[in-house]
């Protein structure tokens, strides 16, 4: 059984999210679903705010960077993987500090 996660995000950059990748928050927000998804700190992440990098499948593999604030999950963008991230969601690729959520 998943624990009740709740998401929020911009709808402005939800829009901007979908002109330029083609993926809702919605959609993103079911990454959190998959029990195999794996997860690393951005490294990018801005002073203020740690930021997260989870890969799952919804559909396809999607990557999502979000950052939590509270007991909230904020989602800040979301796209199809690129053909070297799914080799490492599939656990062929290097893991570059990927971990699984769920080992």
């Amino acid at each position: 059984m998943f624990e009740e996660l709740i998401f929020e995000w911009d709808p402005k950059k939800e829009w901007e999210n979908i002109r330029d990748h083609g993926v809702n928050f919605t959609d993103a927000s079911d990454v959190f679903r998959d029990f195999i998804r794996v997860e690393r700190y951005d490294d990018d992440s801005i002073d203020d705010e740690d930021r997260w990098q989870t890969m799952g499948f919804v559909d396809n593999v999607l990557f999502v960077v979000y950052t939590e604030r509270g007991d909230l999950i904020r989602i800040i963008s979301a796209c199809v993987a690129e053909p070297f991230e799914r080799r490492i969601y599939h656990g062929d690729g290097e893991i570059q500090g990927w971990q699984r959520v769920n080992p």
